[in-house]
């Protein structure tokens, strides 16, 4: 079965060359080019992977994407030719999965498009594993009805708020996670900026289950934005 992936893009020329490139790879590509067009579409079908421009007429990209997390966990990719800290930190922030700069090349635009879906099949094959509240990750087992995490079948003993961080990062898998809204979904309280107790408390969580804490893949850094858990 094709992966389905909605594109909106206002720009004609980008949209005839995204949709050509992703047709060829065997993807089913349908296309919006205003974000009120879009969000009819994204309600009368289902989608496996949403490319969005910030810059639409009619009804915004982060409109869109605020109102398409309302109603779905579809990997969303962001391409704009926005592309400031601010603007990926907001796009993340809202729910995106990943942001490509424009101009792109077109083997960056595949690789990414592939990595995203790869990740939501991956998260649709874990959301099962957590029915049984036990997910395998690479090396590292975690019983989550037991607050217990092995790797390599060695017990390993963590604080309640590493414990809770893991948790947050494996039960979702393709989500990136801002500083701000680690602190607030694991101490559950207003975040005032201090940095330093996240980084304390991430890497300590590294330096417990990480081969090389130094290169993290277990629980990758997206500089400037956040955390997400690591490809395999």
């Amino acid at each position: 079965m094709q992966d389905k992936i909605l594109l909106i893009e206002d720009d004609p020329a980008i949209s005839e060359m995204v949709t050509s490139l992703l047709s060829k790879e065997g993807f089913c590509v349908v296309h919006a080019s205003d974000g009120k067009e879009a969000m009819d579409l994204f309600e009368q079908q289902s989608f496996d992977l949403v490319l969005l421009d910030l810059m639409l007429p009619k009804q915004s990209g982060m409109d869109c994407l605020k109102q398409m997390r309302d109603q779905s966990l579809v990997p969303v990719l962001i391409i704009s030719a926005k592309d400031s800290d601010v603007d990926k930190a907001l796009g993340l922030g809202f729910g995106a999965d990943d942001y490509l700069a424009k101009p792109f090349s077109v083997i960056e635009l595949l690789a990414r498009v592939k990595a995203s879906i790869r990740r939501a099949t991956e998260y649709s094959h874990q959301k099962e594993k957590r029915e049984q509240q036990i997910i395998q990750i690479h090396e590292l087992r975690i019983d989550i009805d037991n607050f217990q995490i092995y790797k390599n079948e060695k017990s390993i003993k963590l604080t309640n708020k590493e414990w809770e961080i893991l948790k947050l990062f494996v039960q979702y898998p393709t989500k990136v996670f801002t500083k701000e809204q680690i602190y607030r979904l694991v101490w559950k309280e207003e975040y005032y900026g201090d940095e330093n107790v996240i980084n304390v408390h991430m890497s300590r969580l590294r330096e417990k289950i990480e081969d090389d804490p130094g290169k993290p893949k277990y629980i990758e850094t997206l500089w400037g934005i956040g955390y997400r858990l690591g490809e395999f």
